[in-house]
């Protein structure tokens, strides 16, 4: 899932969050078809709004990139605004009001963008991966062929983010950066509770 950090310690803080980031009670109900409407609209809404912050963000990591990185990270800002038309059209099918402020959850993790950008390159050429990584991993927990949201699951799940995530893999240092990855998780499980709480 990931590579080993440096401590024992570190890697059982590391495995419980990536456990609890990537088969948490949202992604059940998913699964199991029995999330409200509600909960999974604001969910897309917020993660709409998390997608513009991560477009900012990767634009800004592409153009301190290294040359061998460049091609991936320039891929990966394409598919973010072939995202965000998506989520326009989802928006429209379903008829969701897009235009709703972020939520605190929201918020934290655009902090943790901005942050990373500041960061050193390393942190955040990692942060990135688990971003996506953690994002695979969750909608995989997600999947099930009786799922009403099928269709979104195997959206976050196709072969070709796969590769991608896979990509970024390479390019990731995730030695050294078990502060940043934990943050991450740590984001992205409060991400999760957000769309069942409000």
């Amino acid at each position: 899932m990931t590579k080993p950090p440096a401590s024992n310690y570190s890697l059982r803080v590391l495995n419980d969050l990536w456990t609890a980031a990537t088969r948490h009670p949202f992604l059940v109900a998913v699964r199991d078809g029995t999330i409200a409407d509600r909960d999974f609209d604001r969910w897309l809404v917020q993660d709409a709004v998390f997608v513009r912050d991560l477009l900012t963000f990767q634009a800004r990591l592409l153009a301190r990139s290294q040359r061998p990185a460049q091609s991936t990270l320039a891929a990966g800002c394409a598919a973010l605004v072939s995202e965000l038309d998506w989520f326009d059209e989802l928006a429209a099918i379903r008829g969701i009001d897009m235009d709703q402020p972020p939520l605190p959850a929201t918020l934290a993790y655009r902090e943790l963008l901005e942050e990373l950008d500041g960061a050193p390159y390393e942190s955040a050429i990692t942060a990135l991966w688990v971003i996506e990584q953690v994002y695979l991993l969750s909608w995989t927990t997600a999947a099930s062929d009786s799922s009403p949201f099928r269709e979104f699951v195997e959206h976050w799940t196709d072969p070709g983010f796969a590769s991608y995530v896979n990509a970024l893999e390479e390019l990731a240092t995730p030695a050294g950066n078990d502060a940043v990855i934990a943050d991450v998780l740590t984001r992205e499980t409060a991400f999760w509770d957000m769309a069942l709480t409000g």
